[in-house]
């Protein structure tokens, strides 16, 4: 249920953006008469409406997450605040300026965001996040603790930079296309090359 959730903006924001460039007229004319009050000047054109209603879609997606997490008391994570911040500031500005820049900037922004907070963690506070995190379930040699907090800083700083390289040299459609497929996938795969090197160094558990 969380995996879902987690993903469901970017995948809202997907669907939205392709339906809308598949129908570009009809969703300028839409976005117009519904969002023209949101945007500079007052009209959509059918260029920039399919990035302009997915990324209205994927605001209001992300609010929902908050909002669901809130009403079934569950806690909402920092970086789904940071999240939910980056999006709006960086989606409203993408509406109002007819500038799809903007919003193409909030992956880079998060992925660093959490490049920084496990590189700094253990300097300023002497933790390993990850540790606090998964320290419970998983009993690991602190060097292992430690280098898996190092790959996953050089992860998400490079994933910041790779979406910054497509972002600036492909077409919006191929952008949309990584941030789903590509993104996701170089998630899972890394994912899946932790749990490999991991189960190499995991304690066994005392009789």
């Amino acid at each position: 249920m969380k995996l879902l959730l987690d993903f469901l903006p970017i995948l809202l924001f997907f669907l939205t953006f392709n339906y809308a460039e598949r129908h570009a007229d009809q969703a300028a004319s839409w976005a117009t008469d519904a969002f023209g009050f949101m945007v500079q000047g007052g009209v959509v054109g059918a260029k920039e409406a399919p990035v302009l209603l997915a990324t209205v879609v994927v605001i209001v997606a992300t609010l929902v997450q908050v909002l669901v997490l809130k009403l079934r008391g569950r806690k909402v994570d920092a970086m789904l605040w940071i999240s939910l911040g980056l999006v709006t500031v960086l989606g409203g500005a993408t509406i109002w300026f007819h500038n799809e820049m903007f919003i193409k900037w909030k992956p880079t922004l998060l992925y660093w965001a959490m490049a920084s907070a496990l590189l700094l963690a253990p300097i300023l506070g002497g933790k390993n996040l990850l540790r606090v995190l998964l320290g419970d379930k998983i009993e690991l040699p602190d060097p292992v603790w430690r280098r898996l907090n190092a790959a996953w800083v050089l992860f998400f700083g490079g994933m910041g930079a790779l979406n910054l390289w497509v972002a600036f040299n492909f077409e919006t459609h191929t952008w949309v296309n990584f941030k789903l497929f590509g993104g996701t996938g170089l998630l899972i795969l890394f994912t899946l090359g932790q749990g490999v090197y991991l189960s190499r160094h995991m304690k066994e558990p005392t009789a």
